[in-house]
């Protein structure tokens, strides 16, 4: 029996099997506009870093931000335009590991984490870890967190550490102006993030809100003063939105604990 030859091309076209109507078809190729989104979010996680690296923090903190709005559109794009693949699930979870794992570590050790020595760089690690984690349990999931998350969403752990990070730089405590005392509560902070997103807390996904149906109008005056909060003060108003969120989590497993 002939053996099939080895395929030694330098370049080999992407083939995924997909179900079309109760039927396994090979399909060639990848959908451009979600992966192109996702693409986007990566390069906001790489600047973030760059920028941490550079000492510019704020600027990093505003990359990961950047990073979440293309993460929050990808999924939702792919959704409407019916371009949901394989190679996108796992493209946008290892996407994610850079823009919302390592690239948040990162920021916050240079920015005051490293004045604690090895303590410092071990809870920027936990971070790092427990987000890898928790995307892998999410893509072995998928399709079975819908209504509610399993552990708190990676973008959200991120957005507590940045927004936490940009708002003290706002107010210049950065480097050396992060003294002892702080440091040691930013690793307590990084501690917690991270045991939430590897615990089974439950979060809501808002994967229930419908981009394509109609919503009463006052819906879009309530996005309107939204974005006018944010842009009052954006590291302070984005913080309060992120801890209010992770806070919801303990609140429903309390509920949901009680009424059983």
């Amino acid at each position: 029996m002939s053996k099939k030859p080895e395929n030694l091309d330098l370049y080999d076209e992407h083939e995924e099997v997909v179900s079309e109507g109760g039927k396994k078809v090979r399909r060639r190729g990848i959908f451009l506009l979600p992966n192109l989104l996702t693409t986007a979010s990566l390069f906001a996680g790489f600047f973030s870093i760059v920028s941490s690296v550079e000492g510019n923090f704020i600027y990093a903190c505003m990359a990961v931000f950047v990073a979440q709005i293309f993460d929050g559109l990808d999924g939702r794009v792919a959704r409407l335009a019916k371009a949901e693949s394989q190679f996108g699930a796992q493209y946008d979870s290892l996407s994610d590991v850079i823009s919302f794992g390592l690239a948040p570590a990162i920021c916050i050790f240079l920015w005051g984490l490293n004045s604690l020595g090895q303590a410092g760089w071990v809870f920027s690690f936990l971070f790092v870890a427990a987000a890898a984690l928790r995307l892998a349990r999410f893509n072995t999931n998928i399709g079975s967190e819908d209504k509610f998350f399993k552990g708190l969403p990676s973008p959200v752990a991120a957005g507590l550490i940045v927004y936490y990070v940009w708002y003290l730089s706002s107010l210049g405590l950065q480097g050396e102006n992060v003294f002892p005392t702080l440091a040691i509560i930013s690793a307590g902070v990084t501690g917690i993030v991270a045991v939430l997103m590897v615990v089974n807390v439950p979060y809501y996904s808002f994967k229930e809100i419908e981009m394509k149906r109609r919503v009463p109008f006052f819906t879009i005056l309530m996005v309107v003063f939204l974005f006018a909060l944010i842009s009052l003060d954006p590291p302070l108003v984005l913080l309060t939105c992120a801890l209010l969120y992770i806070l919801s989590g303990p609140i429903i497993w309390i509920v949901k604990t009680l009424r059983k």
